[in-house]
């Protein structure tokens, strides 16, 4: 599980709570009920007028997906390729067939038994790269609903903050009330940068990066799975895909690196990087 999402946001709101705390302000006097539901509510309305019902729910669906924050591990997806390739090498393509029962991920189940099957490699290529695009697709229009509603949560705060200014220009002839009713106003253009800014642009963010480490994950596996179909030699294969990863997503020790065995294959090493 990667955190971030949830310590940025509990720092990013805690840092306003200290802020109104230093100033002497209350707490109470931000969570004002009627600009709360302006500015979700209409925000929420607004985002869901401006896309399908179905793009709203595949969004909202992906939420709890990126609190859990589970991002792919480059060096894990490299040490399959590489056992599959010797696999291949040893037994046959044929005998991948098993492996594509047991592999928990459907993209990579799909390519090894595709390889059993004896598709065609530019087949199995155009098959891959077409859910690889499919994928994208469908994380992107998460990704963009958030960020409208990350585009309209300011504009809905303004209108909030109108509509109650309109109610103090109403009541002049009370200036006692005045100073209440003026900062009570400019809650909603708070909450809409709040949610802006700390909710919905981030949410945006997030999903989008994790589609990216998501993309580069399948597109690793493509490259692999095509090599192994090809007959690559693993310690070939392990180099190769190692350096289509940046280096900062790879193990920092090396315990997981081959060293080439004199059938050609690759055995583990136990030293340190």
């Amino acid at each position: 599980m990667d955190p971030a999402t949830i310590i940025g946001l509990l720092l990013a709101f805690g840092s306003v709570v200290t802020m109104v705390v230093i100033e002497g302000g209350s707490i109470t006097a931000l969570l004002l009920p009627g600009p709360l539901v302006l500015v979700f509510g209409a925000t929420l309305a607004i985002g869901l007028a401006g896309n399908t019902l179905k793009d709203v729910i595949q969004a909202f669906k992906a939420v709890p997906a990126m609190f859990m924050g589970k991002t792919s591990k480059p060096q894990e997806s490299i040490d399959q390729m590489v056992r599959f390739a010797e696999k291949a090498r040893a037994e046959g393509l044929l005998s991948l067939e098993e492996e594509a029962a047991s592999v928990k991920d459907p993209f990579l189940a799909r390519a090894l038994q595709n390889i059993a099957d004896g598709t065609d490699a530019e087949d199995l290529r155009l098959q891959m790269e077409d859910e690889i695009d499919t994928k994208s697709r469908s994380d992107h229009a998460s990704s963009k609903f958030f960020a409208s509603l990350g585009g309209y949560a300011p504009t809905v705060g303004i209108v909030g903050t109108v509509v109650s200014l309109t109610h103090v220009l109403e009541n002049l002839s009370k200036p006692d009330e005045l100073g209440h009713m003026i900062a009570a106003a400019f809650v909603a253009t708070l909450w809409g940068l709040l949610s802006a800014n700390f909710i919905w642009l981030p949410f945006s963010s997030r999903l989008a990066r994790l589609s990216e480490l998501d993309i580069e994950r399948m597109t690793l596996v493509m490259e692999g799975m095509l090599a192994v179909q090809g007959g690559a030699q693993p310690l070939l294969l392990a180099e190769r895909l190692r350096s289509m990863v940046p280096e900062h997503q790879l193990k920092s020790a090396d315990k997981g690196r081959k060293a080439p065995s004199g059938d050609g294959t690759v055995e583990s090493m136990d030293t340190a990087a």
